[in-house]
C-alpha cells in the first residue's frame, strides 16, 4: 500500500501542526508504550496516535495501519482511532483533500474529532516538565492530600500530591469542557466556570450512561461567584457513556469530563470529598515554586488580622477588610457596626486556627486568594468550632479580606 502525499499533508494540516516534519516526532520521544499504558489509558491513546502520524510521514503506511488497528484493540470505543483508520483505507483508493475525507461539507462530529486530535496531539508534543508547576499559589492543608489544576484552554486535568511544604506532579489526563468554553455566567449557557471549587463526593444515586462511571459535584457556584450573580448548578466531574472512550474537547454542558478508566483511577482521591480543583485558562508555568513569596505575605496579614481580633481592637481589626467587603448581603458598613457593638465590652476570648490553605483565584483582573481553615473559638458566652472561607484580594500593595462566612 503506498499513501499518497496528499493525506499525509491532510492530516498533519487538520491537526494544526503544520509547519512540522517527521522530527517532531522520533522514535526516542515515544517512548515505552508499556509505561504509558501503566499512566491511563489516555497517556497510551496518545502515544499510539502520535506513533501512527509518525509512520505516516516515515512511508510506513502498513505499520500505521497496524498502529492504529493496535490502538483500536485496546481501546475499542475510541472514536478518533476509527476516523483516521477510515483515512489510510480509503488512501488506498483515492486522493484525500482532507483529515476526515474532505475539507468541504465537513459534518460537526468530523470537526470535534479533529479538536481532539489537535489538543491531544499538541499536548504529546509539547514535552512539558513534570518538575513545574502551574503559576498560582496552590498551598493545600494537611488532609488535603492532592491538588487538582485544570487548564481549560489545553482540555488537560493536571494531578498534584501534596508533599507538607511542595507538590509534585502526579500524572495528567486529557478532559472536556463546556461547548461553548469557559467562564460561566448563567444557567444553561453550556460554559465551564473558572474558579477555585472543592469536589464533593461521588454521587450515590443512579445516573443516566452519559455520565458514565460516576459523578463528583463541585461547589458551583461558590461564593465568589454568587457575588457576581452567576447562576446554575450541576457542575461536576463526571466520566463518559459506556460506548464512548472520550468525548470532543468542547461537548459538555460545562462539567469537566474525563474517560471512565481516569475517572476510576482519581476515584480514591476524589472520594474524600476535600479535594481542591483548580479550573483555569491559558495557564502559565514555572520550574519553582512561585507561589512562596505571595503565601509568605499573605500569612503576614491574616497573623496581623488574627491578632488584631484576639487583642478587640476593633479599629485595627476592621482594617483588614476592604471597604467592597461583602458577605450573604452584609457590607462593609453593616459588618463594622456589628463588630463595634459585639466588642464594646471587650470580652476575653480565644481564638485559634488551624488546617489552613490558601488556593489563588485564577483571576487575570485581580490578586485574589481564597483561605480555607478550622476556627475554634471560645468566649465567655460563646464556644464554637467551625470551617470557615475567607476571600482575600490586594488591594493597592495590601491584602484585605473582601469576603467570609461559613465554608
Amino acid at each position: 500500500m503506498h499513501l499518497n502525499k496528499s493525506l499525509t499533508y491532510a492530516l498533519l494540516t487538520a491537526i494544526t501542526l503544520m509547519p512540522w516534519n517527521a522530527t517532531a516526532i522520533n522514535s526516542d520521544s515515544l517512548g515505552n508504550l508499556f509505561q504509558a499504558k501503566q499512566n491511563g489509558l489516555g497517556n497510551l491513546a496518545e502515544n499510539l496516535l502520535a506513533k501512527s502520524l509518525l509512520e505516516i510521514t516515515q512511508g510506513k503506511n502498513d505499520q500505521a495501519l497496524n498502529t492504529v488497528d493496535e490502538l483500536i484493540k485496546t481501546i475499542p470505543n475510541f472514536k478518533l482511532a476509527y476516523l483516521v483508520r477510515g483515512d489510510l483505507l480509503m488512501a488506498q483508493a483515492q486522493q484525500l483533500q482532507g483529515f476526515g475525507g474532505s475539507d468541504n461539507n465537513q459534518t460537526e462530529a468530523i470537526k470535534d474529532l479533529q479538536d481532539e486530535a489537535r489538543v491531544r496531539i499538541e499536548h504529546y508534543l509539547s514535552k512539558q516538565n513534570a518538575d513545574s508547576v502551574p503559576n498560582l499559589l496552590l498551598a493545600p492543608n494537611e488532609q488535603q492530600g492532592h491538588v487538582i489544576v485544570v487548564d481549560t484552554d489545553k482540555s488537560r486535568l493536571y494531578l498534584y500530591k501534596n508533599n507538607g511544604n511542595s507538590l509534585s506532579y502526579v500524572k495528567d489526563y486529557y478532559v472536556t469542557i463546556g461547548k461553548n468554553g469557559v467562564d460561566k455566567k448563567t444557567e444553561g449557557d453550556k460554559r465551564t466556570p473558572i474558579g477555585v471549587y472543592f469536589a464533593k463526593a461521588k454521587l450515590n444515586q443512579p445516573l443516566a450512561d452519559m455520565y458514565g462511571d460516576g459523578a463528583y459535584p463541585l461547589n458551583y457556584p461558590n461564593e465568589w461567584d454568587q457575588r457576581h450573580n452567576r447562576s446554575g448548578s450541576g457542575i461536576w466531574l463526571h466520566g463518559t457513556p459506556s460506548d464512548t472512550f472520550s468525548r470532543p474537547p468542547r461537548s459538555s454542558d460545562g462539567c469537566v469530563v474525563l474517560n471512565n478508566q481516569d475517572l476510576k483511577s482519581l476515584a480514591p482521591i476524589l472520594q474524600t470529598g476535600k479535594t481542591p480543583i483548580i479550573i483555569a485558562n491559558n495557564l502559565s508555568w514555572s520550574a519553582n515554586d512561585s507561589g512562596d513569596t505571595e503565601k509568605q505575605s499573605l500569612q503576614a496579614a491574616m497573623d496581623a488580622w488574627l491578632n488584631d481580633w484576639r487583642s478587640q481592637d476593633t479599629e485595627q481589626y476592621l482594617s483588614h477588610y476592604s471597604s467592597a467587603f461583602n458577605n450573604n448581603g452584609i457590607n462593609y458598613q453593616q459588618w463594622s457596626a456589628h463588630k463595634y457593638r459585639v466588642q464594646a465590652n471587650k470580652p476575653e476570648i480565644s481564638i485559634a486556627l488551624s488546617n489552613v490553605s490558601m488556593f489563588a483565584y485564577p483571576d487575570s483582573k485581580q490578586k485574589l486568594v481564597v483561605v480555607d481553615f478550622t476556627q475554634d473559638f471560645k468566649s465567655p458566652h460563646l464556644s464554637n468550632k467551625m470551617q470557615k472561607r475567607q476571600y482575600w484580594l490586594l488591594e493597592d500593595g495590601n491584602w484585605k479580606i473582601i469576603s467570609e462566612g461559613a465554608a
